[in-house]
């Protein structure tokens, strides 16, 4: 048979634990809703690697370039589940911009 206060005890918790899950996904909602977090989120993922390969033949190396990845997957996996359209926002403002083809030939 139950306790009935362990069982209050883990509504509580669980209650707790969701109220701090919707705070954390306000938290990264506006994050990604200004370009400052964009910009911020966007470095992160590049320098975890998230974009190219994190091969070496060096295992230590290869278990730590992919642990840095991980990071930069739960980024990328973050802005899908709570605000994918940002995604598009925020490559669009962090792409590189092409040099201009004017000259200052006369």
């Amino acid at each position: 048979m139950a306790n009935a206060a362990n069982k209050e005890q883990q509504e509580r918790k669980h209650l707790e634990q969701g109220l701090q899950q919707r705070q954390a996904d306000a938290d990264f909602r506006w994050l990604m809703g200004d370009p400052r977090g964009r910009r911020i989120v966007w470095a992160l993922m590049g320098r975890c690697n998230v974009f190219s390969p994190v091969f070496n033949t060096h295992g230590g190396v290869m278990n730590f370039n992919e642990g840095r990845r991980d990071v930069g997957l739960f980024l990328l996996s973050e802005i899908n589940r709570l605000c994918p359209h940002q995604f598009a926002v925020a490559a669009d403002e962090n792409a590189p911009k092409p040099e201009s083809e004017e000259t200052n030939d006369d």
